[in-house]
């Protein structure tokens, strides 16, 4: 991510707890500064967390929707990340009062389904677990499917085994030769069963391919990382509509950075195409999209860019800017 970024709507919030949840993943409690009630979310939401150096990261809520005095995230101290996970961990402490965006929900649970359908790998699990506990409030059946590492790194087991028969778990150590069956899990779900996942990009593109033949709004993907490379083969330019203003994109820079080393602000938080801060109208042109927030078809629609990662397959792209 850029060293510095900027969204639209925030709030300040305190950390009030920090627990240990498995190997290298904590929870952390946020609530209001003067015990105010906070914005409401639904399952499957998400905030951003603004650093302290300037990085934006966004984090899953993993707590009942129906709480209104705190939200609850977990990190995962993530070896390849960019630096983000690795200074919540080490910087952020009980007391700190930090910025945070208003919750934004990408990944929204469709509460009047008969059965769902859950799948979690590793850290994966955290926007589930906020659909388990609004799940069981409607009493509506549910199973989760969760693989990991080990149990060790494996966050939430004590919470999650109060449920026993609707939890399977699968740990890589504990195999014994056997895989964990992505087509198998998806091909014994019935057709009307809405179907989540949520992990690292290999599970994403075996849950995506195992789920090809089934109704496209049954079948629901978050992704925490860029699935393909950002567009930085540059040799573009953009032209800003409202501003009118035109900037070059040149080679290893993305639209967004080129926005920003000519000064001009635009929204934005991860910087790899997930989170869908920086999605921006296209007026004209073609975009090369390489984000995994638009579907297939809003892709192929060439309304919106994500401006963070997407380039231009044509010589000039018209945005609403």
């Amino acid at each position: 991510m850029s060293a510095s970024g900027h969204t639209a709507d925030t709030q300040q919030v305190l950390v009030k707890r920090i627990g240990y949840e498995a190997e290298r993943i904590n929870s952390y409690e946020l609530i209001g500064r003067a015990g105010s009630e906070l914005a409401p979310f639904t399952a499957g939401s998400h905030i951003d967390l603004h650093l302290p150096n300037g990085m934006i990261r966004s984090y899953s809520l993993i707590n009942d929707q129906r709480e209104r005095h705190r939200y609850v995230i977990a990190v995962h101290r993530d070896a390849e990340s960019r630096g983000g996970s690795s200074l919540v961990h080490d910087a952020i402490r009980v007391g700190d009062v930090m910025t945070i965006s208003m919750p934004r929900n990408n990944f929204a649970l469709h509460e009047e389904a008969e059965h769902s359908v859950l799948i979690a790998g590793g850290i994966g699990i955290t926007p589930l677990l906020s659909m388990i506990r609004r799940l069981e409030a409607l009493g509506r059946r549910w199973e989760l499917f969760y693989a990991a590492r080990t149990r060790a790194a494996a966050a939430f087991l004590d919470e999650l085994g109060a449920y026993r028969s609707r939890v399977h778990l699968d740990f890589d150590d504990e195999r014994a030769g056997r895989v964990f069956d992505l087509p198998a899990i998806v091909g014994s779900a019935l057709a009307h069963t809405h179907l989540y996942c949520c992990g690292p990009v290999p599970m994403l593109a075996a849950f995506e391919a195992a789920t090809a033949g089934r109704l496209a709004d049954h079948v629901h993907v978050e992704y925490f990382k860029a699935r393909e490379a950002p567009a930085t083969e540059g040799g573009f330019e953009v032209r800003l509509a409202r501003s009118n203003r035109t900037v070059a994109v040149e080679a290893g820079k993305t639209i967004l950075d080129a926005l920003l080393d000519a000064g001009i602000a635009a929204n934005y938080a991860c910087t790899e195409g997930v989170c869908g801060t920086c999605e921006t109208r296209v007026l004209d042109g073609l975009p090369d999209h390489r984000d995994q927030f638009l579907s297939q078809e809003e892709q192929a629609a060439n309304k919106s860019v994500m401006i963070c990662c997407s380039g231009a397959k044509s010589r000039t792209l018209v945005l609403d800017l």
